[in-house]
């Protein structure tokens, strides 16, 4: 097995462990930490903490130095230049909305798992080129739902996706039926306007009603 093909199958494993992956935009640093252990403490693990905000590098380093039960990925990497930051960070993963050739080559000589953003077939077909095969959906609904999904099938068996982009608390259990599908992604699990008010029990509360909405049997 390749390096990449190794990284690759450890991505898929922390997926399929994680069912969900939250979509965190963190204004406020202090928010970051309780925000972590809130989800947490609700059986979320696995965290996407987006350099959308100012906010965003600090808060992921005090989430790695005092949750140490968390799985911190960074999201939103634009460029080579994103992905080196997070790989400075020490993320455990890095997802991006699409893929440049150079972030995929950035990548592609990285220990640091990339879920590369993929919205068409020949944005398949080129992260497959530079040896990625599990890939973020991404925008899920508006790019064509699970039907658009059902219709790579053909081409591309063995894609194995993470959707993010419209995924809901209602929605969430039928994406995960599809057999392609190792997780998902969403913001639904740690709105906005929880944190706002600080309701850490609020975010806990949701992430266990919607893991054991999940969960079979």
């Amino acid at each position: 097995m390749t390096d990449i093909a190794r990284r690759q199958n450890d991505l898929r494993k922390m997926l399929i462990a994680a069912k969900v992956v939250p979509v965190l935009t963190i204004e406020r640093v202090s928010d970051a930490v309780p925000l972590a252990r809130a989800l947490v403490a609700g059986g979320v693990r696995t965290l996407e903490i987006t350099l959308r905000t100012a906010a965003a590098i600090e808060a992921a380093k005090a989430v790695m130095a005092e949750v140490p039960d968390a799985i911190v990925g960074i999201g939103t990497v634009l460029s080579a230049a994103d992905f080196a930051q997070a790989e400075k960070l020490g993320a455990r993963f890095t997802v991006s909305p699409g893929a440049t050739p150079a972030l995929l080559e950035t990548a592609a000589k990285s220990d640091m798992p990339l879920l590369p953003g993929v919205a068409s077939a020949s944005d398949i077909m080129q992260a497959r080129d530079h040896g990625f095969d599990t890939l973020k959906f991404f925008p899920a609904e508006q790019a064509g739902g699970r039907a658009m999904l059902r219709a790579w099938a053909g081409p591309f068996p063995d894609l194995r996706v993470c959707p993010t982009g419209g995924i809901t608390e209602a929605n969430a259990a039928e994406w995960l039926s599809e057999p392609s599908v190792l997780a998902v992604g969403g913001s639904w699990i740690c709105q906005a306007s929880y944190i706002k008010a600080a309701d850490w029990a609020g975010i806990t509360a949701m992430c266990v009603r919607t893991m054991k909405s999940l969960s079979p049997g």
